[in-house]
């Protein structure tokens, strides 16, 4: 007897996986080869859906999809049962839910088909589930990581990183504005400088600020530094932070950086941040800005700020990002 070939949307259903997710596994990691038609839809054998639930076992109980997707079966098998062992003692809370790779594995779903429905519903699902500083460190930083990697790798090109950036830049300003602002909180300025237009790890500062009770000026990507210094000035800022993502060779940089320095008032504490951070490390550093290497430092250094009151001190580094 011939085994059962089934469609994608039957799939999905019997192993909890979303059409994007497997899509994206078959073609990113080849965890199964499902049959075609002659118009090229998908068909799955039982052995097929069997495997795609065993990984999604696997990853829920913390291993990487990477690491496990060309794995033999029963070694999934194996694998599966172990994770389930040690879930029984977990809170439903604990053991529930999407891994942070298939947070993320949604979402460039979603970006490589330029789907802005399917983009802003997988966000919205992650802001519901895992809250909103476990959205953006959980699936938004990594998914920032992630999409710079495809674009690198011409996996993603630049329409997809601006539609990416575009939808993202929608669902944060719509998440963000039933909060408001306190009248009274501090003001960050957000801003990446001139020549650096990859503005989503920009808009994932902004939004961390935000959620921690900042107001939050949004300038957008690629600024010269007189202009980040003069909304500066005109908003009272006690912070300026910057997005440093591409290029990571910009010979002008450290003169933007100097500029801004010296054009901000003194007790403003200048914050620079961003995969390219490394490359300008030195020129930060030498300005007395603070590095900051990740969203749970920045969180900890806008604490630290909101401390400060206007007392024309700056603010020294908090410690330097390891980059070994």
């Amino acid at each position: 007897m011939t085994a059962a070939h089934h469609p994608i949307r039957v799939v999905a259903r019997l192993t909890g996986l979303s059409a994007h997710v497997i899509r994206i596994w078959e073609q990113r990691y080849r965890a199964v080869e499902p049959q075609r038609t002659p118009t090229n839809r998908r068909l799955y054998l039982p052995e097929h859906i069997e495997r795609l639930g065993l990984l999604r076992e696997v990853t829920s109980g913390g291993h990487s999809i990477g690491q496990v997707a060309q794995l033999p079966t029963e070694h999934l098998r194996r694998l599966a049962a172990e994770a389930a062992r040690r879930s029984d003692g977990a809170t439903p809370s604990e053991s529930g839910g999407l891994t942070n790779d298939l947070w993320v594995d949604e979402c460039l779903a979603a970006i490589k088909t330029f789907n802005a429905r399917a983009l802003d519903a997988t966000l919205k699902r992650g802001a519901r589930d895992l809250g909103a500083l476990g959205l953006l460190q959980r699936v938004l930083a990594p998914l920032l990581q992630s999409i710079g990697n495809a674009w690198r790798d011409g996996v993603l090109t630049a329409a997809h990183e601006h539609f990416a950036t575009a939808t993202i830049r929608v669902f944060l300003g719509n998440a963000a504005r039933p909060f408001g602002s306190l009248d009274q909180a501090p003001v960050l300025v957000v801003a990446t400088p001139a020549g650096q237009v990859h503005e989503l790890g920009a808009l994932l500062v902004g939004a961390m600020a935000a959620d921690l009770g900042w107001q939050v000026t949004y300038l957008g990507a690629s600024l010269p530094a007189a202009e980040i210094a003069g909304a500066a000035r005109q908003c009272g800022a006690r912070a300026v932070a910057l997005s440093l993502v591409y290029p990571e060779d910009d010979a002008r940089l450290e003169s933007e950086f100097a500029r801004l320095r010296e054009a901000l008032p003194p007790e403003v504490t200048l914050l620079v941040g961003g995969r390219a951070l490394p490359a300008y490390l030195e020129s930060v550093v030498s300005l007395g800005a603070v590095p900051i290497d990740s969203l749970v430092h920045l969180g900890a250094t806008l604490d630290s700020l909101r401390k400060i009151r206007k007392t024309g001190r700056t603010m020294n580094p908090v410690r330097l990002p390891n980059h070994e």
